[in-house]
């Protein structure tokens, strides 16, 4: 059992506070991983203001990249130094959903918590990485290898808001070359479902947001056209821009009010993919017989359906190439003791992605 910092939730809608934890050693095939850098997601602000409910106190955080600082007698495939990123995917590896190629909805992703309070008071570690802290104790299904080339800061965005939006692209809708694509929401997720569908050879990207200043972030990330949300009809000015519906529609917002209407952009034989998750309890409607007569569907897309040790390698090659944007994804990077500054930063908008750096002097 080894002394941390982290920040720790003890109350829904309230600051995160510093404090000094307990992290137990790894056993079995998990690996402990001391932290250089940390993105904020949307996601764990969600949990952190209650909207998906759970148990407190939690550490939160999940889009993470490090180096390997200690190893289970079980882990294979991983030593001591090795950089690498740390997801949220914890998979078993034999489960039905696992032998079938998605690890992502893993159905037996159990394991204990290494997290307690000084008083021996167990800490929840939130999606299964509890990376708001200084290091982590993950199973090694969690982790990927990177490159010497990637800085840690840019590689900590391979975790999550790129998988999920390049994958949603390529690997949940299998986009083909010539399709038209509508992305709803240009935040950091938004960016990336552009970036898959300009590497899937996409014919027509359209970016859909409230701002005139994140549709001239999609274009700078690949996208053709911009759609302000405000628009009584959008997709009507879908029409008039492509001359038909999309093929898919990414909606990358967790707004219920968006998914009612996203199936007014596709073109027959479309299909919407859900990516951005509404708070618990939230409801959408539309009208399923529609979606019948059109031969249109829609899918949940979670982490973009990715296989970390298909899909990171991929990823981080094309970044070495130039061909994908990682640098500018960054806004701002922030120490752990600015967390609550750089997550009421991110709740505004603003940020693509906000990125907490570790100080390793003090580990």
């Amino acid at each position: 059992m080894q002394s941390i910092r982290a920040a720790v939730c003890h109350a829904f809608g309230e600051p995160l506070t510093i404090e000094t934890v307990h992290l137990a050693a790894p056993t079995g095939r998990a690996v402990e991983i001391t932290l250089e850098a940390c993105a904020i997601c949307h996601s764990d602000i969600t949990y952190i203001d209650g909207h998906w409910g759970g148990t407190l106190p939690a550490i939160y955080g999940h889009e993470a990249a490090g180096e390997v600082t200690a190893i289970g007698p079980d882990t294979k495939g991983y030593k001591i130094g090795d950089r690498v990123i740390v997801t949220l995917i914890r998979s078993c590896g034999t489960c039905p959903t696992c032998s079938a190629g998605k690890p992502v909805i893993c159905e037996r992703p159990t394991g204990p918590s290494p997290l307690s309070l000084p008083d021996g008071t167990p800490i929840v570690q939130s999606m299964y990485s509890g990376a708001f802290a200084e290091k982590v104790v993950v199973d090694q299904s969690q982790i990927a290898p990177i490159p010497d080339a990637i800085a840690f800061d840019v590689a900590s965005l391979l975790s999550c808001g790129v998988i999920t939006g390049v994958g949603a692209v390529v690997n949940t809708a299998n986009l083909q070359a010539g399709e038209d694509v509508v992305v709803i929401g240009a935040g950091g997720v938004g960016l990336n479902a552009i970036q898959g569908a300009a590497i899937a050879g996409a014919r027509r990207i359209v970016a859909v947001d409230l701002s005139p200043e994140k549709l001239a972030d999609a274009r700078d990330f690949g996208a053709t056209d911009g759609i302000l949300a405000t628009d009584p009809a959008p997709w009507d000015r879908l029409r008039e821009k492509t001359g038909r519906g999309a093929d898919a529609v990414f909606v990358s917002v967790g707004v219920p009010a968006v998914y009612t209407t996203a199936p007014n952009y596709l073109a027959p034989g479309g299909r919407v993919v859900m990516v951005g998750m509404p708070p618990s309890g939230a409801a959408s409607s539309f009208e399923p017989g529609n979606f019948a007569a059109a031969c249109q569907s829609m899918v949940g897309s979670k982490m973009g359906n990715t296989v970390l040790a298909r899909d990171i390698p991929w990823l981080a090659d094309l970044y070495l190439q130039g061909r994908l944007k990682l640098d500018e994804l960054i806004s701002r990077r922030w120490s752990l003791d600015e967390i609550n500054d750089a997550i009421a930063d991110t709740k505004s908008g603003a940020a693509r992605r906000n990125v907490i750096i570790f100080d390793r002097k003090s580990k």
